[in-house]
């Protein structure tokens, strides 16, 4: 049966309309007539009894908000009569228990991964090609287009091919034709590929490397070292120009404080060595190939569920996200946890005002003091820019009912399930450590995505309310959506619907669960994500200057 409206937590004053409801109509919950003053959207909150200004309001028991207009029972919450309003945090006050799932069904499961020498266990099988600075961009694309047709790797491009028909019957003078001319999505055509085992190559182009600050530089060579560590990955090639501050030596570092006995194929070469272009290029193409012939020996075998490394990402998020599509990865996390994996929940940002829940799910009193430290040094960092947590909700957040950050954040919270807290790391620092770990990032979506690989990712869970078409390029992206009209209107991007929360059809734990048999299916290579299908290779490094 569809419920009309929801309380999420006892200790709630507001109620969340889960489908649109009419001024004038009257809502009765736990004995009391609630007479609606205003049409209520689907999503969004309305309040349970008067709240007068200066009043706090609460949400996932969590205070989100304080009224700043008075607002009648049954009134709707906006942000002309709710401001941003959250608890302060302190270190360690206690320590939060911990209801472990059974995991039975699961304990004999395996998936069919990559085994990487250091023990990390891969769900792809890529080649990298990466530059060091932005100066060699324009090299590593004519890499890529000398790979990728002949080794299989291209698509058909539709639209090129849309445009062509186009042209046709523009020059044999049919040009009304073009007024209804549709787009006919066929097959992919491509030539066979020559390496089974390689999923693919792809190739990371960036604006950094040089200018800005050192840390910059340091930043992105720490990402593209947790890149090249990545268990999906094979082997890379890396171009450096030669004078900028990202210097190959700061990348070997980085790899070799990532992983001391790396042993991956690696080849690096400098332009301001090798000479001409051409010698460069050539070089790079030869030695890239047979990498790829060393790449391509490495066969799917069966791996522990133990081996599963889960980031935890939102993205578009609206006013089900937290009360569906959240909850139920975070069920998932806590299953894969219980398994002996690792999880990693990102975007500081969004975990403003459910800082002290954190603190005390994490294991120790050090692990929680850099987490107050990290989150007290990024907010100090955003506001000296005059900016603050307080205004990360984007438009399309607010239109769909996440009308503060307190409330975004009090949903966003919810993919971390409730395991405890292991470590926490900075960006972009690896995942060491069996559990949850909470990973510094900035909220934006592709900023995030990019670093849960960097950090060793090898499965992300992307939950979305509005539609955000995200993938990465060497990390498999799940795209889970809130609601089932957001999947049936896009279903191009959504991988799985937890809109049966909603509905209520299924559990929080029921969709949890089915998430995690999805998980080992793309892990073991027999699903391919709709951002892989799109060939969705989104990569951005956060720069550490302040990106909400």
């Amino acid at each position: 049966m569809l419920h009309r409206f929801l309380k999420i937590h006892p200790n709630d004053n507001v109620l969340v309309a889960l489908t649109d409801l009419t001024q004038g109509e009257t809502i009765s919950y736990e004995g009391k007539d609630i007479v609606l003053v205003d049409n209520v959207q689907a999503k969004h909150k309305f309040a349970e009894k008067p709240l007068h200004v200066g009043e706090e309001i609460f949400m996932y028991g969590s205070l989100v908000g304080k009224a700043v207009q008075e607002i009648p029972a049954g009134g709707v919450l906006t942000i002309h009569n709710v401001k941003h309003e959250v608890h302060g945090f302190e270190g360690k006050t206690k320590t939060t228990g911990w209801n472990v799932p059974d995991v039975s069904r699961w304990a004999n499961k395996t998936f069919m991964g990559y085994h990487r020498a250091d023990g990390q266990v891969g769900t792809g099988n890529y080649w990298l090609v990466i530059p060091l600075v932005f100066c060699e961009n324009r090299n590593v694309d004519i890499i890529k287009q000398a790979f990728l047709d002949e080794l299989g790797f291209g698509q058909r491009d539709l639209y090129k091919a849309y445009v062509s028909q186009m042209v046709d019957l523009y020059q044999s003078g049919n040009t009304e034709a073009i007024e209804t001319l549709t787009l006919q999505r066929t097959e992919t055509l491509a030539k066979k590929r020559i390496f089974d085992n390689v999923d693919g190559i792809k190739f990371l182009t960036h604006e950094g490397g040089c200018g800005g600050i050192r840390q910059d530089s340091d930043a992105l060579c720490g990402l593209l070292a947790g890149y090249i560590n990545n268990p999906n990955v094979a082997g890379a090639t890396v171009l450096s120009l030669g004078c900028q501050n990202a210097q190959v030596s700061i990348l070997e570092k980085a790899i070799q404080k990532i992983s001391p006995n790396f042993n991956k194929p690696l080849v690096i070469l400098e332009q301001q060595k090798e000479g001409t272009e051409t010698e460069l290029l050539s070089q790079a193409i030869r030695k890239t190939f047979l990498g790829l012939i060393e790449a391509d020996k490495n066969i799917r075998q069966p791996a522990p569920l133990s081996k599963l490394v889960i980031g935890l990402e939102c993205g578009g998020s609206d006013g089900f996200s937290g009360i569906s599509a959240n909850p139920s990865i975070g069920h998932t996390s806590d299953l894969v946890v219980a398994l002996g994996g690792k999880s990693v929940l990102s975007e500081f940002p969004e975990l403003c005002g459910v800082e002290q829940d954190l603190i005390n799910r994490c294991v120790d009193n050090p692990t929680a003091d850099r987490f107050v430290h990290l989150m007290r040094s990024y907010a100090r960092a955003a506001e000296a820019v005059g900016s603050g947590f307080d205004m990360n909700p984007s438009p399309g957040n607010i239109k769909d009912g996440l009308i503060t950050d307190a409330i975004k954040s009090a949903g966003a919270a919810k993919k971390g399930g409730t395991s405890p807290i292991v470590d926490v790391l900075d960006y972009p620092e690896y995942i060491t450590k069996p559990g949850l770990n909470l990973l510094c990032t900035p909220g934006n979506d592709v900023e995030s995505t990019t670093a849960l690989a960097g950090s060793g990712c090898n499965i992300i869970l992307f939950t979305t309310g509005l539609g955000t078409p995200t993938g990465n390029p060497v990390t498999p992206v799940i795209k889970v959506a809130s609601n089932s009209k957001l999947a049936e209107r896009m279903p191009d991007i959504i991988d799985v619907d937890t809109g049966a929360v909603i509905a209520g059809e299924k559990t929080i734990e029921e969709m949890g669960e089915d998430i995690l048999d999805f998980i080992i299916e793309v892990a073991s290579g027999n699903i391919q994500t709709k951002a892989q299908i799109l060939g969705q290779d989104d990569f951005i490094p956060w720069k550490r200057g302040v990106s909400l």
